[in-house]
């Protein structure tokens, strides 16, 4: 039978969230319902509450949870009632081209939940990057639950399923960061530490953490990062040349870098696809679904400056130098 429960609605754009009780579906064919224990906050339940995703209040928002499998529905054989998972709004199809080509994160046609959890009067949600966690129950497809270590404290199990795979994938997947490498982070927030520590977990030499926060900058050295830039006052391109002898990159292309100069340096290596707002990229290669939200302003990026050691040296045995181009990359998440 139907679960009533209380969450967190967002009813129009730019009103104040309401906590409402809701009506959540028992799982039906390859759906699971999950009690959640603990939901971040992300800047993208904003974006969704000012109407910046899209237009379709009200929305059940929050995302970045971990929680125990209550009930599971037919055809579900890899989890079981009192399974303790996280919770991911990537639940690759494995069969669309992207999938098909290695890059699941690109998928077409992610997985989420059929049936729609509703207001008391009906009224379908619509569930913040197809999950809705700010409830004490949420009704998901089986892929997007995956099981975790019942050791793991949810309220940091939770941020694995955004916070951290993006920024990790930022540096790994898409900066594709390796052994040698010197590279800058805009931004130090819970993307920007995750993208710090798979830098530094895939070899690179030199991290430059920069932020106009000295905690997150302090927090960003404990994360593995060799170098701090506060760019509060400071121009962080200059800077972050500074600090790699002058190799570093010519410009960062966030939009937040954008906004804070009145030009774009002529001077750039490669031009990454751009996002518009309904999440499709220009350039028709590498097309994400259609369900890709629109980036927060702020998003934090891996830069990677330059595809040689931190230090000049000669090869020797037990640092070899990468085969790697010398000229400066601009790689954005």
């Amino acid at each position: 039978m139907p679960h009533e429960v209380r969450a967190v609605v967002a009813v129009k754009k730019g009103a104040p969230v309401e906590v409402q009780t809701i009506v959540v579906p028992d799982p039906g064919p390859g759906e699971v319902l999950v009690a959640v224990q603990a939901c971040g906050v992300c800047h993208t339940d904003l974006h969704y509450r000012e109407g910046a995703i899209t237009d379709d209040f009200p929305f059940l928002l929050g995302h970045e949870a971990a929680g125990t499998v209550e009930a599971v529905g037919a055809g579900v054989t890899d989890l079981a009632p009192g399974d303790y998972v996280v919770l991911a709004w990537r639940a690759p199809c494995g069969s669309c081209r992207s999938c098909r080509r290695g890059r699941p994160w690109y998928c077409f046609d992610s997985r989420n939940a059929t049936q729609p959890m509703t207001l008391l009067d009906g009224t379908p949600l619509s569930n913040a990057l197809g999950i809705g966690a700010f409830a004490e129950k949420t009704l998901v497809a089986a892929g997007q639950a995956v099981k975790i270590d019942p050791a793991a404290r949810p309220e940091a199990a939770g941020l694995i399923g955004c916070g951290v795979m993006a920024g990790y994938g930022a540096a790994v997947n898409t900066g594709k960061v390796g052994r040698g490498d010197t590279v800058a982070v805009i931004g130090c927030g819970g993307v920007g530490n995750a993208a710090i520590a798979g830098a530094c977990l895939n070899g690179a030499m030199k991290v430059i953490a920069v932020d106009i926060d000295d905690k997150k900058l302090d927090q960003a050295e404990k994360f593995g990062a060799t170098h701090t830039v506060n760019s509060r006052g400071t121009d962080p391109v200059e800077a972050v040349r500074a600090l790699t002898d002058g190799f570093g990159s010519t410009s960062p292309s966030t939009r937040w870098a954008a906004r804070r100069r009145t030009s774009r340096p002529s001077t750039c290596a490669t031009t990454p696809a751009r996002w518009s707002r309904s999440g499709s990229p220009t350039r028709d290669e590498d097309r994400p679904s259609p369900h890709r939200p629109v980036l927060a302003r702020r998003r934090p990026q891996v830069v990677l400056v330059r595809g040689l050691p931190a230090e000049p040296r000669l090869p020797v045995p037990h640092r070899p130098v990468p085969v790697r181009s010398a000229g400066p990359q601009r790689l954005r998440q």
